[in-house]
């Protein structure tokens, strides 16, 4: 199943194309109003985790790369729940790139860039989305000809105030924030112009992981799912 079909299944209705995506692909951006931002120390709980969170109506998964567990992880939801659509975050080198596509990413995260990470990801051939924190970044990545990006760290870089002052001057770019975001803020980002998505753990409570209460997690899925 291809992002396109899962994207259609979801009925989102959000996806486009952008500078930030190989041709023809479908935006980061426009898979669900939120993106699950998911940490693994067991490669055994991402199909379950997985499956609760497409129950709920999230499809779009980001897996970080902050545990040896993650590529694995990785691996095993793109080879066990077609519906999903698996991402690594996290991605800080190019040699994170590359394990992250080997395994089955279908879309890559950083939570910043460098030129030779930007160029890495660009080769990849699956959507990513760079981080940036301030206009310059964003103004430098709109002169590579990237449109879409991670807004990171969201809450403790500006929030909503930040995003809403960027619209204006940069309508261009458009924004996955990311960090600190719940589900009685996530809302007012949705609601600007320039944010497609935002990225969140919040229906992923640690005490939730931890009793493999998947079924709370499809709950919360469906819940944050439901926002616009």
């Amino acid at each position: 199943m291809s992002v396109a079909d899962v994207v259609g299944r979801a009925q989102y209705g959000r996806v486009t194309t952008a500078a930030s995506s190989p041709a023809g692909a479908p935006s980061v951006l426009g898979l669900a109003p939120v993106i699950p931002v998911v940490v693994l120390d067991d490669a055994a709980d991402a199909v379950p985790l997985a499956r609760a969170l497409v129950a709920g109506g999230l499809p779009a998964i980001e897996v970080t790369l902050r545990t040896a567990a993650a590529p694995d992880a990785i691996r095993a939801i793109a080879d066990a729940v077609p519906e999903a659509v698996v991402g690594a975050g996290t991605v800080l080198a190019p040699e994170h790139v590359d394990t992250a596509v080997a395994a089955g990413a279908r879309f890559l995260v950083s939570p910043g860039w460098s030129p030779r990470l930007l160029t890495a990801m660009r080769q990849s051939g699956v959507p990513f989305l760079p981080g940036v924190s301030t206009a310059s970044e964003v103004v430098t990545l709109l002169d590579e000809g990237v449109t879409e990006m991670k807004f990171f760290p969201a809450e403790a870089a500006g929030g909503t105030a930040y995003l809403k002052s960027l619209a204006s001057p940069l309508p261009r770019a458009r924004f996955c924030p990311t960090g600190g975001i719940g589900l009685a803020s996530a809302p007012a980002y949705l609601a600007l112009p320039n944010v497609g998505c935002v990225g969140g753990t919040w229906m992923l409570p640690a005490d939730a992981l931890r009793a493999k209460d998947w079924g709370r997690v499809e709950r919360l899925a469906r819940e944050a799912a439901s926002l616009r």
